[in-house]
């Protein structure tokens, strides 16, 4: 693959706006939710989609893909579902006189691995090397997969009777876990007028970039300047949630990694090319609350993970904003002045 250069971080911001202005057309009223999953697909990371049946997960992935110009698989976890099916096996070719690999579903830029937890964890297994090396290996053959290469997953938390709980290594592996939530009735009822105003199920919504520019746009995020001050704060974080006396396991390095990740995409999107202490306070909930393990006494308290994690964001001392743009900020670059071509302007999506 040649080298791609970087976007100018001003068009990953135009872009990412262009493309959650599009999927709101069709997901009403999750923009903060929608958000993190784009700023986990500019960091090259995975998104674990946790909630009640019926709240868009699977659309606002579908809606995602297209808008990004990615191709996309969805595939249904079950019990019966065999590693094999989800990388690929080795088939005898009776025309070719020999075994020839046969791709699975993870051959894609995004795939939609649907109520994960309704599969044995041997298969969950299968997603591991995968998600993690960005290759599979069937019968000591190792294969790429195509870059960029994603995974959302979607998991029923309230449908316990024959699910499988995901094991730490696999959540882990998540950079992000999302929550969509409810939509209140003025949202309801717009979805309802805009399903009848389309006047067909099915959504087909046009591409705001390709993969080839997302990759460009996730290059571009190791321009985004992180204030040593902020740094520091990430660590912070991530440290408290090891001494909290809820906690019965913290966060691992991986946490403060995916703090440093997703803000700096976040930061990107809101067009800004420095990292605020805002940015890091919003994203550590989806962040840190899947990495955490929570005593055992505290659950018939209803304690959650997110509690524990809002609790050390208020506790933890963050370092002043007004001061960051003196040391790692910088003004945005300039727009181009000729923008006939740009995907932003051709959809409408100015942000």
């Amino acid at each position: 693959m040649s080298e791609l250069e970087p976007l100018p971080l001003s068009d990953v911001g135009r872009y990412s706006r262009a493309v959650l202005d599009q999927v709101e057309t069709v997901i009403v009223g999750k923009r903060e939710a929608l958000e993190l999953v784009l700023a986990a697909i500019l960091s090259g990371g995975h998104v674990l989609l946790e909630d009640y049946p019926g709240l868009a997960k699977t659309l606002a992935a579908r809606c995602l893909a297209q808008s990004l110009g990615l191709t996309f698989t969805r595939l249904q976890f079950t019990p019966d579902l065999l590693p094999a099916d989800v990388t690929g096996a080795f088939f005898y070719d009776q025309k070719q006189q020999d075994f020839t690999f046969r791709p699975g579903p993870l051959f894609t830029n995004l795939l939609l691995a649907d109520e994960i937890n309704r599969t044995p964890p041997k298969t969950q297994a299968a997603l591991l090397e995968a998600m993690q090396e960005r290759q599979v290996t069937v019968e000591g053959r190792t294969f790429p997969l195509e870059h960029p290469f994603h995974v959302l997953a979607t998991a029923n938390p309230i449908e316990y009777e024959g699910t499988y709980p995901l094991p730490e290594a696999q959540l882990d592996r998540f950079l992000l876990r999302v929550s969509f939530g409810y939509p209140d009735r003025e949202e309801e009822l717009t979805v309802l007028q805009r399903r009848m105003a389309r006047r067909r199920e099915e959504v087909q919504l046009d591409p705001v970039i390709d993969a080839t520019t997302l990759r460009r746009a996730q290059l571009a995020l190791e321009n985004v300047a992180v204030e040593d001050s902020v740094a520091r704060y990430m660590v912070d974080l991530t440290a408290a949630t090891r001494s909290h006396p809820h906690v019965q396991v913290g966060a691992s390095p991986r946490g403060s990694l995916a703090l440093l990740l997703t803000s700096r995409a976040r930061a990107a999107i809101a067009g800004r090319t420095y990292v605020t202490p805002e940015d890091v306070k919003a994203v550590a909930p989806a962040a840190l609350a899947h990495r955490l393990s929570l005593r055992p006494e505290v659950w018939l308290r209803r304690v959650e993970p997110a509690d524990v994690v809002a609790e050390v964001c208020e506790q933890t001392p963050a370092p002043p904003s007004e001061q960051l743009p003196a040391y790692g900020g910088r003004a945005p670059e300039p727009a181009p002045a000729d923008r006939a071509d740009d995907p932003v302007y051709r959809f409408g999506g100015r942000g």
